[in-house]
């Protein structure tokens, strides 16, 4: 009930067993996340402007950046593979387009295929952003951040020191702190995931009756495949969700562990 099979059945994927042990509890791959990607990362934007509101679009396609000029860009979702780049007729298959007004603090950060950075968004390394990504508008990603393909990181939502594994979404108004998401997960408008406690002392979770120290200040929510979280849910810090569970919406959840398909209200 603590390992990474137990919350992402869907594990058997190239990259998995680099961002977890399969014999550690879940939650290590938060502990030792920053380390994991200082190995992973392989930074591709050097020839950004740093720091400062990017003032132009830029392409990025096959390892090249450059701006976009002379450009004809069609600004589909991303997810779908439907961000189209083209020049002069040509399609450029799997480019990435970083819009004008992002901003990016540092170069450890590494954009897939076919990524969509929007405007006024802000970027932190170490980042790992996967292919067909959206990073919207007023986004935060404050760095030491693994997110993977087909993913959303929307509208004001900021997220530290986190994995988002393949597909999953958080389009809105979202807080993941010290937290992973699993395949497919879905986060309602406006949630967060706590992840320190009021009293400050290391996150401890009760499962099957035992309590066991994590070790860690902070730890937000783990949340297995399929999860979906209401508008405006919270989970405390140390909330473990079995896979294809619910939280309805203007739910407090846990902390503590939850089975798979468990329904918190």
């Amino acid at each position: 009930m603590i390992y990474p099979h137990d919350f992402f059945p869907g594990g058997e994927y190239p990259g998995f067993e680099d961002l977890f042990e399969l014999n550690e509890p879940v939650w290590q791959g938060i502990a030792r996340l920053k380390e994991r990607l200082r190995s992973l990362l392989q930074p591709n934007i050097s020839k950004l402007p740093l720091g400062i509101p990017l003032p132009q679009i830029y392409i990025l396609f096959e390892e090249e950046l450059f701006p976009a000029e002379g450009v004809e860009i069609t600004f589909g979702d991303a997810t779908k593979e439907k961000l189209r780049v083209e020049i002069q007729g040509k399609v450029l298959q799997g480019a990435s387009v970083l819009c004008a007004g992002a901003v990016f603090l540092d170069n450890l950060i590494e954009i897939g295929k076919g990524v969509l950075v929007e405007a006024g968004s802000l970027l932190k390394g170490p980042a790992h952003i996967g292919d067909f990504t959206e990073v919207r508008q007023g986004a935060y990603v404050r760095g030491n951040v693994y997110v993977g393909k087909r993913c959303v990181v929307g509208h004001t939502t900021e997220i530290k020191n986190s994995i988002m594994l393949d597909g999953a979404k958080a389009g809105h108004f979202a807080y993941l702190g010290d937290s992973i998401l699993g395949y497919e997960v879905n986060l309602g408008a406006g949630t967060k995931l706590a992840n320190l406690k009021l009293k400050g002392d290391s996150v401890k979770i009760k499962i099957s009756g035992e309590v066991i120290d994590t070790g860690l200040r902070k730890l937000g929510a783990i949340l297995g495949d399929g999860v979906q979280t209401g508008c405006n849910s919270v989970t405390n810090p140390g909330t473990l969700l079995g896979p294809n569970s619910l939280v309805l919406p203007n739910t407090t959840a846990g902390p503590g562990y939850y089975p798979a398909k468990s329904i918190v209200r």
